[in-house]
């Protein structure tokens, strides 16, 4: 069962309003999340958890620290802070789900992009079990789905897919009116 939240707008003016250290390649993002867990109340990183924020090499992985970093600044909300919702935002902080966003969309554009703003906004609230105040499960649902990255790209490679297929077809159709129209030219 989910539990209301704050507002959308509410988090994303937070997310708008986030530091510029957040998104500093020296952001020491083990840091953020174990202050961030503590404030949830929930038991500090370990060295093995610690490690799974240590800054890596690749942009990809870098850019993921910074969605991170981004996120461990929303959830910091005191609109979003509760009592045993420590381990709900670890799951969050580092799950697939961040992880594909960060696949996609740049750290930066989290805190930039009104659309982007939102999507955090609401993932981060799925992910606490919370519905935005004013919406129900589905109306939340509907509009987090409307905003989805992920969602988005599987809609474009899907329709890529589909052109790439049309095109085919549309060439072995022309192959086979050239082919019928040479063999009938050769009939008469």
């Amino acid at each position: 069962m989910t539990a209301a939240g704050p507002p959308v707008e509410v988090l994303t003016r937070r997310l708008l309003e986030t530091p510029g250290e957040f998104l500093a390649p020296t952001t020491v993002v083990p840091a953020l999340v174990a202050d961030l867990l503590a404030l949830h109340g929930a038991v500090s990183l370990d060295q093995a958890a610690g490690a799974l924020l240590r800054p890596l090499e690749s942009p990809e992985a870098r850019n993921w620290l910074g969605c991170v970093a981004v996120s461990s600044w929303l959830l910091a909300d005191p609109t979003l802070v509760a009592p045993g919702s420590g381990e709900r935002a670890w799951v969050f902080l580092t799950g697939d789900d961040l992880r594909e966003l960060a696949s996609l969309v740049p750290a930066p554009a989290l805190v930039s992009e009104p659309d982007r703003r939102e999507e955090l906004a609401r993932r981060a609230l799925a992910a606490l079990e919370l519905v935005p105040a004013g919406e129900t499960e589905a109306e939340a649902a509907d509009r987090l789905t409307t905003l989805d990255s992920s969602e988005r790209a599987r809609v474009v490679a899907a329709t890529r897919e589909a052109e790439v297929r049309a095109e085919a077809v549309r060439e072995a159709m022309h192959a086979k009116a050239a082919a019928e129209a040479a063999a009938k030219a050769s009939r008469e």
